[in-house]
């Protein structure tokens, strides 16, 4: 834990129970603040309680005490409403901020000089900052990660002369942390999600463009139009900017030429490292994140050679594109945290021969901005809610069955993949869909069709290592 002194002596308010509420109520009595803590949610409220927490309702409080509101990031703070405690705090002129504006004003004072990554995008984030540590740890350096991967940032290691911090940020947490200063700041892409938080595509990009600029170095994947003109403008600035593309050749930055990772810069090119045959980093999405990840870490003095081994080492991220096992030619693929549209495109694009299990709570658009990788689906299996939806959409461009449940699903395509003479016929669970209908989140949809695969005869499990 990091605690933070930096409300020594001071009444904070806290609400959000979940766990980044709880390490930072946590945190903050442990450097000396006064905390009265809060949850929306009854059984979430007694649990903390019983707990030991300091919990009071914040609705009977005087709010001209406290110094400040930390707010659970998925809290709405402007849209499409603001949340009861954010206009209490607006009313009291108490400042509203999030566990990771802790984090970064505890650095500030403790330990200013500590290197941070800060890693966000709409896709991608949690492989590269998976990725990111797993290269600086691999090289032999300190490093804790988290933030919206993993442990919550001030449930993490306390500060030191060595430790670096990787840290996946989302959007609300990046609205919520006005003094984010990285080492290296790291966007990935910014397409349409969380809309109904932001308000808008610009508000949007407008907040993933934040985590660019008060770093030191800003690296970014320039392979869509918003990040594009987000480089832009931070170079137009004076900011030192790493561009970073999987699509395009580069005369400055690091690029994805075929499986290479290429460094360019001064009229010359270094071929930093190969992803031919790393199955944890297969298709344009992770040369992407790949490409990324190299880029913030020669930011921090890795070298060629210690990165080379680090991204042949990489396990890869549970439920992203995790391989979960093999039974004779047939590869099954665990990508439950596929949860949009755009996600699941990645998948898909990087298998030739798809048994694709799909559905859950749906989300807007659907499956159609995946027409183009029809072609790649021999049948379908649909689960959940969307199932009805998805079907509609799929007509009789794709073969596909509704399953009604994951467990259906995986013993149909197991069976319809058997059957197919193809190379290497893929059973893959990518949803586009959020959890929410049959399972409490992504994980445990992810670690459902793990036990699902586990339980096939013949099948052979491909283990996961620590990353």
């Amino acid at each position: 834990m990091i605690p933070v002194t930096t409300f020594k002596d001071r009444t904070v308010a806290v609400f959000g129970l979940a766990r980044s509420g709880l390490d930072a109520v946590r945190a903050l009595m442990a450097g000396g603040a006064t905390v009265v803590a809060w949850d929306d949610s009854g059984p979430k409220a007694d649990e903390a309680r019983e707990q030991g927490f300091p919990v009071s309702d914040l609705r009977q409080a005087d709010w001209s005490a406290f110094d400040a509101l930390v707010l659970s990031p998925g809290v709405p703070l402007t849209h499409p409403k603001p949340h009861w405690t954010v206009e209490r705090a607006n009313d009291a002129g108490v400042e509203i901020i999030g566990d990771t504006e802790l984090f970064f004003r505890e650095r500030g004072a403790r330990n200013p000089n500590a290197p941070v990554v800060a890693v966000t995008g709409t896709n991608g984030k949690s492989t590269t900052t998976a990725l990111i540590g797993h290269l600086l740890r691999s090289a032999g350096r300190s490093v804790s990660v988290g933030g919206n991967i993993g442990k919550a940032v001030l449930g993490l290691e306390p500060f030191d002369g060595e430790r670096a911090y990787v840290l996946e940020m989302s959007s609300y947490q990046i609205d919520l942390t006005p003094t984010l200063d990285p080492t290296v700041g790291l966007l990935l892409n910014v397409t349409p999600d969380h809309l109904d938080r932001h308000g808008s595509m610009e508000n949007y990009a407008a907040i993933k463009s934040r985590i660019a600029e008060n770093a030191d170095t800003a690296v970014i994947a320039v392979d869509d139009d918003w990040t594009r003109r987000i480089a832009d403008a931070a170079g137009a600035r004076g900011k030192a900017v790493t561009r970073v593309s999987a699509t395009s050749d580069l005369s400055e930055g690091v690029f994805a030429r075929g499986s290479s990772i290429v460094l360019a810069g001064n009229a010359r090119e270094e071929t930093i490292a190969d992803l031919a045959g790393i199955e944890s980093l297969r298709g344009e999405h992770n040369a992407q994140n790949a490409a990324a990840a190299v880029a913030t870490v020669l930011a921090l003095g890795l070298s060629a050679a210690q990165i080379a081994a680090g991204l042949a080492s990489f396990p890869g991220l549970a439920h992203r594109m995790e391989i979960v096992g093999r039974r004779d030619r047939v590869l099954f693929i665990n990508d439950s945290k596929a949860t949009n549209a755009d996600a699941a495109a990645r998948s898909l694009a990087s298998f030739e021969t798809v048994y694709w299990i799909a559905g859950g709570r749906p989300k807007a658009g659907g499956i159609e901005p995946l027409r183009d990788y029809f072609p790649k689906v021999r049948r379908a299996f649909l689960i959940g809610e969307a199932a009805a939806e998805f079907a509609a959409t799929l007509g009789g461009e794709v073969p596909h069955d509704n399953c009604g449940d994951l467990a259906t699903a995986v013993a149909a395509a197991a069976r319809a993949a058997d059957a197919d003479p193809a190379p290497e016929p893929t059973v893959l669970l990518a949803p586009a869909c959020a959890s929410f209908d049959q399972f409490p989140d992504f994980e445990a949809r992810g670690d459902a069709f793990r036990s699902l695969v586990a339980g096939l005869d013949g099948i052979s499990i491909i283990a996961r290592e620590a990353a």
